[in-house]
């Protein structure tokens, strides 16, 4: 990612959304690109090399999935956050599945957009470089000695919940789906009621208060999402 000016491409048909995104983006510092249909963004994509992608998912020629499993499949490695008015879980859930790094629903607050856009440009980095050791609050994960601890006390998981904190941990801030950790942890063919148990199980050896989670956040109906740290 260029150390200059952060160049986001804005996917979106609707010129209202755009001009808003234009103000907004421009206030937070970003440059932007803009295109209203996918033949246009799949150009711009290749010119403008942008470093981040903010993608409708209803275009009137190419559906943001169909963009997503393209870009994807040609190794496109950009964080991808998809903008919809799409409320559905199924949409999100195969969005995520297909490579997005994230997703808000119109209508949404450009403070929480801009946050999002930290949040998967800092993720992208950590990828490049991965630490062995994330921290956030009192939660330490050693990646390489494979301990958990809490306020410097070690904790035992079972290898099914570190397993789950493991993936969590090396896409911190983003959402993971529960079809992914399923895929991952059990091959795919164990029912999302064990894995809310496993996670519930986790929460209460890693959590202060596991009725009200700090750390893994349930993205409803979709999946979870593990607090990034804030440095």
């Amino acid at each position: 990612m260029s150390t200059s000016v952060v160049k986001i491409l804005v996917v979106d048909d609707e010129p209202p959304i755009r001009k808003l995104l234009r103000v907004g983006l421009t206030a937070e510092g970003y440059a932007m690109v803009e295109a209203a249909n996918g033949e246009d963004a799949v150009a711009l994509l290749t010119e403008e090399k942008p470093d981040l992608i903010l993608l409708d998912l209803g275009l009137p020629d190419i559906s943001g999935h169909e963009l997503l499993e393209r870009w994807r499949a040609e190794l496109v490695e950009l964080p991808i956050v998809i903008l919809s008015s799409r409320t559905d879980e199924t949409g999100i859930v195969k969005a995520l599945e297909l490579g997005a790094d994230d997703y808000l629903t119109k209508p949404f607050g450009m403070r929480e957009l801009a946050a999002r856009i930290r949040v998967a440009l800092r993720h992208k980095l950590q990828q490049q470089g991965e630490r062995p050791i994330f921290q956030v609050g009192d939660l330490s994960v050693d990646l390489v000695k494979r301990i958990v601890k809490v306020a410097d006390k070690e904790v035992k998981l079972s290898p099914k919940e570190y397993e789950i904190l493991r993936i969590l941990v090396q896409h911190a801030g983003k959402v993971i789906t529960h079809q992914h950790i399923l895929k991952h942890v059990w091959g795919g063919s164990t029912d999302v009621q064990y894995l809310r148990v496993y996670v519930r199980q986790l929460r209460q050896k890693i959590e202060a208060t596991p009725d009200q989670p700090q750390y893994i956040l349930t993205e409803t109906g979709v999946g979870y999402r593990l607090r990034e740290p804030e440095q």
